[in-house]
């Protein structure tokens, strides 16, 4: 099954997302206003600015479409900035409080290897370590208990999984491991096998101990 992902092209490093996605087959679709949103299997939220993010979501009425497909179990995958846009102040997709610029400023930036889940596997990420690139990246200063912490730098958690939502805080984009994108992409699958947003559900994706955001 091809999938149809969405990518959220306001601002930000939206292509090297789409350059991902297209490597692995999927059809991808740009989205800058809420007609974009149609038929959609998933949608990537990608770095960039979240201010500026922010703005052209209010601007374009994107912010209540986005909460509802999310609602409705549209599976969405947001990095660096998209994890400030899913947070409790933003969108509001996930239970979480995010600090932006968290690790300092871009001379700041770094890269690490980083095991995902809490027993160091999620999915198909079981096969050794992902390596990851900080930007100005942000962390998670708090969360809820349906969200469930995949990995931390330093004690701080810098990806988590709620229910059919996934948000880092590096760029999975920018590296040569496309583990995330696959995973996604199984997830966007098994979304739309289930139906997409007219089962007005998450088709099965969430556990049993994540709340829906």
């Amino acid at each position: 099954m091809v999938a149809t992902i969405g990518v959220l092209a306001l601002q930000g490093g939206y292509s090297a997302h789409a350059r991902v996605l297209h490597r692995l087959g999927a059809v991808v679709v740009e989205v800058r206003v809420p007609a974009d949103l149609q038929g959609l299997d998933g949608l990537i939220i990608p770095g960039g600015e979240s201010t500026t993010m922010t703005i052209g979501v209010e601007r374009e009425g994107l912010a209540q479409p986005l909460r509802a497909l999310a609602q409705a179990g549209l599976p969405m995958f947001g990095s660096c900035a998209g994890m400030i846009m899913l947070d409790r102040q933003h969108l509001g997709v996930m239970d979480i409080a995010v600090q932006r610029n968290a690790f300092g400023r871009q001379i700041n930036s770094f890269e690490a290897d980083l095991e995902l889940g809490p027993d160091g596997e999620l999915d198909g990420l079981a096969e050794g370590t992902l390596r990851a690139v900080f930007i100005r990246a942000p962390w998670i200063a708090e969360h809820g208990p349906g969200v469930e912490v995949l990995a931390s730098v330093d004690g701080h958690p810098v990806a988590a999984r709620q229910g059919h939502v996934l948000a880092v805080a590096f760029h999975s984009e920018l590296v040569d491991d496309d583990r995330l994108h696959r995973l996604f992409l199984g997830w966007a699958r098994s979304y739309a096998r289930a139906g997409g947003a007219s089962a007005g559900g998450n088709g099965g994706l969430a556990r049993s101990s994540a709340s829906q955001p």
